[in-house]
Protein backbone atom coordinates (compact mmCIF):
# COMPACT_ATOMS: atom_id res chain seq x y z
CA UNK A 1 0.00 0.00 0.00
CA UNK A 2 1.16 3.54 -0.75
CA UNK A 3 2.78 5.47 2.05
CA UNK A 4 0.63 8.51 1.25
CA UNK A 5 -3.11 8.10 0.85
CA UNK A 6 -4.52 10.03 -2.07
CA UNK A 7 -7.97 11.50 -1.63
CA UNK A 8 -10.33 12.96 -4.17
CA UNK A 9 -12.04 16.27 -3.68
CA UNK A 10 -13.87 18.90 -5.70
CA UNK A 11 -12.39 22.35 -6.07
CA UNK A 12 -14.35 25.21 -7.58
CA UNK A 13 -12.26 27.62 -9.65
CA UNK A 14 -13.11 30.56 -11.84
CA UNK A 15 -13.12 29.43 -15.46
CA UNK A 16 -10.29 31.78 -16.47
CA UNK A 17 -8.05 30.52 -13.64
CA UNK A 18 -8.79 26.91 -14.52
CA UNK A 19 -7.92 27.51 -18.18
CA UNK A 20 -4.66 29.24 -17.23
CA UNK A 21 -3.78 26.40 -14.84
CA UNK A 22 -4.49 23.76 -17.47
CA UNK A 23 -2.33 25.61 -20.00
CA UNK A 24 0.49 25.94 -17.46
CA UNK A 25 0.30 22.25 -16.58
CA UNK A 26 0.50 21.37 -20.28
CA UNK A 27 3.43 23.75 -20.76
CA UNK A 28 5.25 22.07 -17.86
CA UNK A 29 4.28 18.63 -19.13
CA UNK A 30 2.58 17.75 -15.84
CA UNK A 31 -0.95 17.21 -14.56
CA UNK A 32 -3.33 19.81 -13.21
CA UNK A 33 -3.40 17.87 -9.93
CA UNK A 34 0.38 18.02 -9.66
CA UNK A 35 0.38 21.75 -10.36
CA UNK A 36 -2.27 22.38 -7.69
CA UNK A 37 -0.41 20.22 -5.15
CA UNK A 38 2.84 22.06 -5.83
CA UNK A 39 1.13 25.42 -5.40
CA UNK A 40 -0.46 24.38 -2.12
CA UNK A 41 2.86 23.09 -0.77
CA UNK A 42 4.48 26.42 -1.65
CA UNK A 43 1.77 28.41 0.12
CA UNK A 44 1.87 26.19 3.21
CA UNK A 45 5.67 26.44 3.45
CA UNK A 46 5.47 30.21 2.97
CA UNK A 47 3.79 30.53 6.36
CA UNK A 48 6.76 28.77 7.98
CA UNK A 49 9.25 31.41 6.81
CA UNK A 50 10.04 34.24 9.21
CA UNK A 51 8.48 37.43 7.95
CA UNK A 52 10.55 40.50 7.26
CA UNK A 53 10.02 43.20 9.86
CA UNK A 54 8.53 46.34 8.38
CA UNK A 55 9.06 49.66 10.10
CA UNK A 56 7.05 52.81 9.48
CA UNK A 57 9.26 55.76 8.46
CA UNK A 58 9.68 57.91 11.58
CA UNK A 59 10.41 61.63 11.61
CA UNK A 60 13.66 62.49 13.42
CA UNK A 61 12.18 65.89 14.34
CA UNK A 62 8.87 64.81 15.87
CA UNK A 63 9.49 61.15 16.70
CA UNK A 64 6.20 60.31 15.02
CA UNK A 65 5.26 59.19 11.51
CA UNK A 66 6.70 61.22 8.65
CA UNK A 67 4.51 64.10 7.42
CA UNK A 68 1.72 62.83 5.18
CA UNK A 69 1.67 59.34 6.77
CA UNK A 70 -1.75 58.59 8.23
CA UNK A 71 -1.31 55.44 10.33
CA UNK A 72 -5.09 55.03 10.61
CA UNK A 73 -5.39 54.48 6.82
CA UNK A 74 -3.96 51.01 6.22
CA UNK A 75 -4.30 51.06 2.42
CA UNK A 76 -2.42 54.35 2.13
CA UNK A 77 0.14 53.15 4.66
CA UNK A 78 0.86 50.03 2.57
CA UNK A 79 1.30 52.21 -0.53
CA UNK A 80 3.79 54.41 1.32
CA UNK A 81 5.64 51.40 2.71
CA UNK A 82 5.81 49.79 -0.73
CA UNK A 83 7.47 52.92 -2.07
CA UNK A 84 9.69 53.21 1.01
CA UNK A 85 10.86 49.60 0.75
CA UNK A 86 11.30 49.64 -3.04
CA UNK A 87 14.07 52.10 -3.89
CA UNK A 88 13.08 51.92 -7.59
CA UNK A 89 9.77 53.66 -6.81
CA UNK A 90 11.33 56.81 -5.33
Amino acid sequence: MSRHMQLRTTVRLEESILEQAKAEAARRNTTLTSLIERGLVMVLKEDEKPRKKIEVPISTKTGGPMPGVDISNSAELWDILDGYLDPGRR
